[in-house]
């Protein structure tokens, strides 16, 4: 049974829409921790979805601003307890998608690292190439790495530049799972010739 947190590097990388092909090349169960803002992510994946076997968790919180989840859930007056998120029970692999980037403030002092250090679980890394984009992820895998986080590999999403993807898996030594690129629309099929296209990797790790 394979469990993933699947992280970026920051906001707007395609997080969502790239575990929504993780999900559906594994089937596997989807759980969004923390939502800020609307509309929820787990309703985008279902939208997504092809497989009957996934279910989509209910967020352990699910807070109405689009903003820093300690913002959001400071707005309707809660603090969001991390030993409240528990990760669900399932006889099925798990994806779990974080909200927003590594160093996101989940409440005054915990941030979504500390989510990952407690539930002991493997990192899908999610990068997009963009101006800075090697540096962000390179910092978010030395971040990674310092807190002996198993880092299973990297997904690149969006227009590729080997340039800047090979000195990234070279300098990190982490592995490629693959590279998605840029889709001019994004729907079921799309979701679906991109899983089959991925799953041979993600079952190797």
């Amino acid at each position: 049974m394979k469990q993933f947190v699947v992280a970026g590097i920051g906001t707007e990388i395609g997080k969502t829409f790239i575990s929504a092909v993780i999900t559906e090349a594994l089937e596997a169960d989807y759980w969004k921790p923390v939502q800020a803002g609307s509309p929820a992510d787990s309703d985008y994946i279902r939208q997504l979805l092809s497989n009957p076997n996934t279910f989509c968790h209910p967020e352990g919180y699910r807070l109405k601003a689009p903003m820093s989840p300690h913002a959001a859930a400071q707005a309707e007056g809660v603090r969001i307890d991390l030993n409240k998120l528990v990760v669900p029970q399932t006889t099925n692999d798990l994806v779990i998608e974080l909200a927003g980037g590594l160093m996101v403030p989940l409440n005054s002092s915990c941030l979504n690292t500390d989510l990952i250090k407690m539930w002991d679980l493997p990192v899908i890394l999610i990068s997009r190439n963009y101006l800075g984009s090697i540096n962000h992820t390179l910092l978010s895998i030395v971040l990674l790495k310092q807190l002996e986080v198993n880092v299973r590999g990297i997904i690149f999403n969006g227009d590729s530049n080997s340039a800047s993807e090979d000195f990234i898996l070279r300098y990190s030594g982490l592995r490629c799972i693959g590279k998605v690129p840029q889709q001019s629309v994004i729907n079921r099929d799309v979701v679906r010739n991109l899983a089959a296209k991925l799953k041979p990797q993600l079952l190797e790790i």
